[in-house]
């Protein structure tokens, strides 16, 4: 027994359309051409698929148990013809993101979930990574993107998009001893002398000197890992907003108050990508779908202020340690 793809397709037409001419026409081809390959898939089978007594034909009740797995099957095939097509539009077999652990609940799946309807057989990788391992993974060629915070400086040898924005903002236990010896409310020495939880690659030599300030440091590479030790009151360190919002409200953390500073510091989200390898057509449609995200969503708040113009990765607000933003009047 063999069946071919044009068979099932044929045998389809006819469940669909009622006859062998209908079917004939949706497929543009001759009824007879039609009636034989129902004879032939017949054949094949052992099984008789259509009464033909009448004027036009019913199925049997063999037909209708074969139909579901026929089915399946032609759609199997759509979805290979259509995977074929992208492979020489320049669709690359497995699209690799790697993204900041502290970015992980940021808004990125509802592209890639776009992307699986127009590519369902593309294959997805998801690598959760600190940044600077996020972005070594990108250079390495390990990963296709990375979502990653904006960089202290730019880098020639990437490209990105901006898709976004969150605010840092230093926590801490509301028990810990630093914040009651202090009476309640930090100054800058006090992040200097309090142990401080940062996230950071796993290469020890690197770490974001705009996020490092205490003299006596403690390393994860994981967001979820740094907000146990802060809510233990094992340090202070910084979190996104968004990320700390509903431990902040359950009363597991407080964004520390300043006597003489505002707390928060609002960093830009970017898409970025090697210049040195092209991208293909999974990861720059991923990057349109962000960038079509961010565009629907409207500017952020104080957007103007963060980036000199197009193109601007915040040169000016990179070039400063991320200290809390001085409030108006201090």
């Amino acid at each position: 027994m063999s069946l071919s793809s044009d068979n099932v397709l044929t045998f389809i037409a006819v469940l669909d359309h009622g006859s062998f001419s209908a079917a004939a026409r949706a497929l543009r081809r001759v009824p007879s051409a039609v009636s034989m390959s129902i004879a032939n898939l017949e054949a094949d089978l052992g099984l008789q698929l259509f009464e033909r007594s009448s004027r036009e034909p019913r199925p049997t009740a063999a037909a209708r148990s074969l139909e579901p797995q026929a089915r399946l099957l032609a759609a199997q095939l759509q979805q290979l013809q259509v995977q074929a097509l992208s492979l020489t539009q320049g669709l690359e077999s497995r699209l690799t993101l790697a993204v900041a652990p502290e970015l992980l609940a940021a808004p990125w799946s509802a592209a890639l979930a776009v992307l699986a309807a127009e590519h369902p057989l593309l294959e997805v990788e998801v690598l959760a990574a600190p940044q600077a391992d996020a972005l070594a993974l990108l250079h390495q060629g390990r990963a296709q993107l990375a979502l990653v915070f904006e960089r202290p400086s730019l880098d020639g040898r990437e490209g990105f998009q901006e898709v976004g924005s969150d605010t840092m903002v230093a926590v801490i236990a509301p028990d810990h001893a630093a914040l009651a010896a202090a009476g309640g409310r930090f100054r800058e020495e006090h992040l200097t002398a309090t142990r401080q939880v940062v996230v950071a690659g796993r290469d020890l030599a690197t770490s974001d000197p705009r996020f490092v300030f205490a003299r006596h440091v403690w390393r994860t590479d994981n967001a979820l890992a740094a907000l146990s030790l802060i809510t233990a009151g094992l340090g202070w360190g910084w979190l996104p907003r968004n990320f700390a919002k509903p431990h902040v409200a359950a009363g597991a953390l407080v964004e520390i108050p300043f006597d003489n500073l505002s707390n928060g510091l609002d960093l830009w989200v970017d898409v970025v990508w090697s210049r040195e390898r092209p991208l293909g057509l999974g990861a720059r449609r991923f990057v349109a779908l962000m960038a079509r995200e961010k565009s629907a969503c409207g500017p952020s708040a104080g957007s103007e202020a963060k980036r000199d113009g197009a193109g601007s990765n915040g040169l000016a607000n990179k070039a400063e340690r991320p200290t809390p933003s001085r409030a108006a009047g201090d």
